[in-house]
C-alpha cells in the first residue's frame, strides 16, 4: 500500500487520504459546507473518525487541506527568474482557490474568523506554509540579483491572494477565468517587486 509521512514522521495511508477527500468534496457539492461534519466524512468514507483526527484537528483543517493544501506544500521549482516563479505560484493559487464555490469558501473563512484559537492555529500553520513559500521565492530572487533586498512577504501575499478572492468570493465570478487572472496578477507583482515599491521585509 502506497504511504507518505506525517508531519511527525508516522507513515500515512494514501487510500485513506484520497477517500477522505473524496468524502469531503462529495459532501460539500450534495449538502453544502454548513452541513459538513466529521461524522459524515468518515461514513462516506468509510474511515474512523479518529483516522480523520490523527490527519486534522479541526472539520475547518480539513475542508482547507482538501480544497486549498495541505501543510506539506512545497515551493514552485525554481523556474531560473522571479517572473517564472511568481507566475507559477499565482496559477497554483488560482486553481486552488477555483476548486470550491464561493459559499464553501465563505463559510471556512467565517468559522476561522469567529474562533481566535482557530484563527492562531491557521496562522502558524497554513498560513505560515504560505508565507515561507513566498519567502522562498523572494530569496531564490535576490540570490539571482532580481531584487536588491528581500521584500516583505506579507505584502507579496496579500497582493497575490487578494484579486483572487476578491474575483471567486467576494464577487463570485467565473472560477473558469482564475487561471488568466492569476497570470495578470503574476505580472503586477512582479512589476512592482521589480521597481522597488514594495517595502523591505522588517525581519
Amino acid at each position: 500500500m502506497a504511504t507518505t509521512k506525517q508531519a511527525g514522521g508516522r507513515p500515512r495511508e494514501s487510500r485513506v487520504d484520497h477517500a477522505i477527500a473524496a468524502a469531503v468534496r462529495g459532501l460539500l457539492e450534495e449538502h453544502g459546507y454548513g452541513s459538513l461534519t466529521v461524522d459524515a466524512v468518515a461514513a462516506r468514507a468509510g474511515v474512523s473518525k479518529a483516522a480523520i483526527y490523527r490527519r486534522y484537528a479541526t472539520k475547518q483543517e480539513m475542508t482547507f487541506a482538501v480544497l486549498l493544501h495541505d501543510l506539506r506544500e512545497d515551493p514552485p521549482g525554481d523556474t531560473g527568474s522571479l517572473r517564472g516563479d511568481i507566475g507559477a505560484l499565482a496559477e497554483r493559487i488560482g486553481e486552488q482557490l477555483s476548486r470550491s464555490s464561493s459559499d464553501v469558501m465563505t463559510g471556512l473563512l467565517a468559522d476561522v474568523r469567529a474562533d481566535a484559537a482557530l484563527g492562531d492555529r491557521f496562522a502558524t500553520t497554513y498560513l505560515a506554509v504560505e508565507r515561507s513559500i513566498i519567502t522562498t521565492l523572494l530569496d531564490r530572487a535576490v540570490a539571482r540579483g532580481e531584487l536588491p533586498h528581500r521584500p516583505n512577504p506579507a505584502v507579496v501575499h496579500v497582493l497575490l491572494l487578494g484579486p483572487l478572492f476578491a474575483w471567486l468570493i467576494m464577487l463570485d465570478e467565473n472560477p473558469a477565468h482564475a487561471p488568466d487572472l492569476a497570470r495578470s496578477i503574476a505580472e503586477i507583482t512582479v512589476a512592482a517587486l521589480t521597481a522597488n515599491i514594495v517595502p523591505a521585509d522588517e525581519v
